[in-house]
C-alpha cells in the first residue's frame, strides 16, 4: 500500500512541468510547491510557504520566486530532530531532445521509472516524506523530531534561499541537531554515503575591440581580432594532460593522505563502464584511485562557451567585436574563492598583456561557491552506514562528488549544524540527462534506508566522540 501510494505521488509531481531555468515555466513551478506543501499537510505536519522574493531577468523585469516549504513533525524536546532538505525544480526535458518516453509522464519500464525529476530530485525527497507517513501508517512514534526545507530554485542557483537559512538561523533551524541532504547519486550499483563536494568558481573573460562587428573580407588583416586574443588566453588556462596551468592552484590544493588513498582503492568502480557510459575510448587516468581523485578532491577548469561568436548553422563572415568566455574552476579543500578569483584574473591579465594587444580584456567571476567537506567518523555518518547494511546487507562505499551542492556549505557555515549527504539512486540515472529514471529497487531501498535511519543507536555514542 505505501509503494502504491509512493507511486501515484511520483506520477502527479513528475507530471508537473517544474523547470527552474524557464520563465514561462513559473506558474507550474508556484504549483509544484503548494503541491509538496499540500502533501505535507495531510500528513498533519505544521507547514509554512516561506516568501523569499523576487528574481530580476536580464530585461530588468522582475519575476515571484517560488516559495520555500518548510514542514516540523513532531516537536519533543527530549528527542532530536533531523532536517531533511531537497528541491522539486528540474532541468528542462523536451520529447524531442531524445527521450524514450514522455519526460512528465512517469512510466515504469522493467522496473526503472522513467521521467524528468524522477531521481533529481523528486524521488529522495517524496523518499523522506514516505518514511514519515511509513512510522504514521504503522501507528508508531517518530524516533526523532523531522523537518523539511524543499526549495525549486536548485537548478538555476537556489535563488534566495541563502537569506533565507540566514533569516530563519535561531527560529525553525535552532532545535536542529543534524541536516540530511539526498540530492547526489552512487557510484556503482552499491549504496554510498556521500562525505565531500567541490566547489566552484565560474569566470567571464570578455575581450572587445572594435566598436563594432566586421566584414572579415573588408577589415580582415587590418585589426587584431578579440577572438583570436580570446581563444590565445584560453589555451594558457590548462595543459593537454590535465594541468592546471595558473600559479598557486595546485599549491593550495590539500594533500592526498594515505587513508584517504586506501579508501579510493576500496570503492567499487569499473573503468570500463565508466567509459562507455560516457562514451569515449580513453580517459586522462588510466587507474581508479588516480581518476577518482581527480573527479572528487583536486580541481579542475572547463571551458564552457564563448558569448558574442557566430555560433549558428551556416558560415557568416564575420569578425566579433566582443567576446566572452565562460569557463569554471572546481574548488577543492584548501582552495579559498576569493584567493582563486585573485590568481585567475591577474594570471590571464599578464598572459594578456604579452599579447600586447590593443583589445581590452574584462575578468570577472561570477560563483564563488565552496567545497563541503565532512567527518565519515561522525555519529552521523555511523547511522547513516547502520541504515544502509541493515536494509541492503552491505556496507556503503565512502565516495565525494565531482559536482557542486552550494546549499551544504551554506548550511554549515550558517546553522553550524552536521551534515550528512545520502545518495539515492544509480551511477545511470541520467540526472540532467535524457531518459532520467528511478530504479524500482534503488527508491523502495532507500525509503527503508530513510526509516531505519533513527540516529538513537549511535547517537548514544556521541558523549565519547570528539
Amino acid at each position: 500500500g505505501e509503494r502504491e501510494c509512493g507511486e501515484k505521488s511520483g506520477e502527479e509531481w513528475v507530471a508537473i512541468e517544474s523547470d527552474s531555468s524557464n520563465v514561462l515555466k513559473r506558474p507550474d513551478l508556484h504549483r509544484m510547491m503548494e503541491t509538496t506543501a499540500q502533501k505535507l499537510r495531510l500528513m498533519g505536519g505544521t507547514v509554512e510557504l516561506v516568501d523569499i522574493g523576487e528574481q530580476e531577468l536580464p530585461n530588468g523585469q522582475t519575476l515571484a520566486l517560488p516559495k520555500v516549504v518548510t514542514a516540523t513533525f513532531g516537536t519533543d524536546p527530549n528527542k532530536h530532530t533531523v532536517c531533511v532538505y531537497g528541491h522539486v525544480d528540474v532541468q528542462p526535458a523536451k520529447l524531442e531532445d531524445g527521450w524514450a518516453t514522455d519526460p512528465y509522464n512517469l512510466t515504469d519500464i522493467n522496473g526503472n521509472l522513467y521521467g524528468r525529476g524522477a531521481s533529481d530530485n523528486k524521488a529522495p525527497v517524496l523518499a523522506w516524506i514516505h518514511a514519515v507517513e511509513a512510522y504514521q501508517a504503522l501507528s508508531m512514534e517518530l524516533p526523532v523530531n523531522v523537518k523539511f526545507v524543499i526549495e525549486g530554485m536548485e537548478e538555476t542557483g537556489s535563488n534566495g534561499l541563502d537569506a533565507m537559512i540566514l533569516a530563519q538561523r535561531d527560529t525553525f533551524f535552532s532545535d536542529v541537531d543534524y541536516i540530511i541532504i539526498s540530492d547526489c547519486g552512487w557510484l556503482s550499483r552499491r549504496p554510498a554515503l556521500t562525505y565531500g563536494t567541490r566547489g566552484n568558481c565560474y569566470f567571464f573573460a570578455e575581450v572587445e575591440g572594435p566598436k563594432q562587428d566586421l566584414h572579415s573580407g573588408v577589415y580582415g588583416g587590418t585589426v587584431i581580432e578579440p577572438m583570436t586574443d580570446l581563444i590565445g588566453i584560453l589555451d594558457t588556462l590548462i595543459s593537454p594532460s590535465g594541468k592546471i596551468l595558473i600559479p598557486g592552484i595546485r599549491e593550495a590544493v590539500a594533500p592526498l593522505s594515505d587513508e584517504e588513498w586506501k579508501m579510493y582503492q576500496d570503492i567499487q568502480f569499473d573503468m570500463d563502464s565508466y567509459k562507455n557510459k560516457i562514451g569515449v575510448t580513453q580517459l586522462m587516468y588510466s587507474n581508479k584511485v588516480d581518476l577518482l581523485a581527480h573527479m572528487w578532491r583536486y580541481p579542475t577548469v572547463s571551458v564552457h562557451g564563448i558569448e558574442g561568436a557566430f555560433s549558428d548553422s551556416g558560415s557568416k563572415t564575420v569578425i566579433p567585436a566582443k567576446v566572452t568566455a565562460k569557463f569554471s574552476i572546481r574548488q577543492v579543500p584548501n582552495m579559498d574563492p576569493a584567493m582563486v578569483k585573485k590568481q585567475v584574473t591577474d594570471y590571464l591579465h599578464s598572459v594578456f598583456a604579452k599579447r600586447k594587444s590593443p583589445n581590452k580584456l574584462k575578468v570577472t567571476m561570477v560563483i564563488g561557491a565552496k567545497p563541503w567537506l565532512a567527518d565519515t567518523q561522525h555519529p552521523l555518518y555511523e547511522a547513516g552506514k547502520a541504515a544502509v547494511k541493515r536494509v541492503f546487507d552491505m556496507d556503503p562505499d565512502l565516495i565525494r562528488e565531482g559536482g557542486t551542492i552550494p546549499i551544504a556549505r551554506t548550511f554549515q557555515d550558517v546553522t553550524g549544524k552536521s551534515i550528512i549527504m545520502m545518495p539515492i539512486g544509480g551511477f545511470d540515472d541520467g540526472l540532467h540527462s535524457q531518459n532520467e529514471k528511478m530504479s524500482r529497487f534503488d527508491a523502495t531501498g532507500f525509503t527503508l534506508v530513510s526509516s531505519h535511519f533513527t540516529l538513537q543507536e549511535v547517537l548514544e555514542q556521541e558523549t565519547g566522540y570528539e
